[in-house]
């Protein structure tokens, strides 16, 4: 089988009734040609019928493919596990909940020639104040200690080259510093506005309490691999 332009990689834990628009909302963009698409969920060990109403979809759309976990694994997993199945040239990866904008991704597509990596930032949150501001105080201090740029590691909505994925190794909760990784390997990762829509269904799984302590873990480990990283350029070979 060939490989589709697209894989569309989508993480989600008890989004029952957020499965069937958003899969709506992609083919409405991208279509159902299998050359060009596939839609892959991850489900990250849902309590409610998220499985079932991918089951459903994948048999009216042919595209759309699932992962089921046995449990809660955690998003880096759940991102994982997408990504390492994907056949597509260009990985998409996205939030299962309908915040990020299916519409947005053919500006990525047109963006991808600029760079290997395209991350999207919410320019208009539609957040809470209390998650705006810790995720504004949280993208400073990522960036500060990392001597990174990255304006929004919080937003999920990505285009990748899968070459790019080759040498990176995702450990738990490294999924937020996929950008840092890829430049780590060499690639050139670029940043553009995206649309940020505000939850319908369900509910958030992720707060300042549940993501601060472990978050700085993260950071700091991120920290030693990009100062213990391998450069070299080689003067001869045979």
């Amino acid at each position: 089988m060939a490989s589709p332009r697209f894989s569309i990689i989508i993480p989600v834990k008890n989004e029952e009734d957020n499965i069937a628009p958003l899969v709506d909302e992609i083919i409405s963009v991208l279509g159902t040609n299998p050359q060009k698409l596939e839609i892959i969920f991850v489900d990250d060990g849902s309590e409610d019928d998220t499985l079932s109403r991918i089951k459903q979809k994948a048999k009216a759309v042919s595209v759309v493919r699932w992962i089921s976990f046995d449990r809660n694994y955690g998003q880096t997993a759940a991102f994982d596990a997408g990504l390492k199945a994907a056949r597509g040239e260009l990985l998409v990866t996205m939030d299962g909940d309908l915040q990020n904008d299916p519409a947005d991704i053919p500006m990525l597509e047109k963006n991808i020639d600029a760079a290997d990596m395209v991350c999207g930032y919410r320019k208009k949150r539609h957040d809470n104040i209390i998650r705006r501001l810790s995720s504004k105080i949280a993208n400073g201090v990522r960036n500060w200690i990392t001597h990174e740029n990255i304006i929004d590691v919080g937003c999920s909505l990505k285009m990748m080259r899968k070459e790019c994925l080759e040498n990176v190794k995702l450990l738990e909760g490294m999924h937020r510093f996929l950008p840092t990784l890829v430049k780590m390997e060499g690639y050139q990762v670029i940043q553009v506005p995206v649309n940020h829509r505000p939850r319908k269904f369900g509910k958030t799984k992720y707060g300042i309490s549940n993501r601060l302590f472990k978050g700085l873990m993260d950071l700091f480990m991120v920290r030693w691999m990009q100062r213990r990283h391998l450069h070299y350029v080689n003067k001869e070979k045979k």
